[in-house]
């Protein structure tokens, strides 16, 4: 995400509106989860509304990594417990990895991550993109 320029009362309104905050509980965590995928699945966000869901998903990862540390494992393994965890199939990563066969590949762990797909997949799940390396 480059750099936008949001604003300000745009932004605050929408600060107020959903009172984000270093997150405390489970329940807390299960209403920022629930305001960022609305806001994933908005078709032309605003400025303002990308800006809301970095932070959520900023303060979503914090929560996540610190109550709930994932073990590590091969990427191609991360991969499959995300997409299961969100109930996505293959042909939904196509867009954010290239083709159905460098999908299926990673994904069936034939092939390596590259750098680049480390990024994607990262900014894809809003998670860090050291779960994959």
């Amino acid at each position: 995400m480059g750099v936008m320029t949001i604003n300000p009362t745009k932004y605050g309104k929408l600060l107020l509106k959903t009172l984000p905050k270093v997150i405390e509980s489970d329940e807390e965590f299960d209403r920022m989860a629930e305001l960022l995928e609305e806001l994933d699945f908005k078709r032309n966000a605003t400025a303002e509304e990308e800006a809301l869901a970095e932070l959520l998903a900023k303060l979503i990862e914090a929560y996540d990594d610190e109550h709930y540390p994932m073990p590590p494992s091969p990427p191609h393994e991360m991969v499959q417990f995300l997409m299961e965890q969100r109930g996505l199939k293959q042909a939904d990563l196509v867009p954010v990895i290239g083709t159905r066969a460098q999908v299926s590949a990673l994904v069936n762990g034939k092939r390596g991550i590259s750098k680049a797909q480390v990024k994607k997949l990262a900014e894809f799940f809003h998670i860090s993109a050291e779960l994959f390396l």
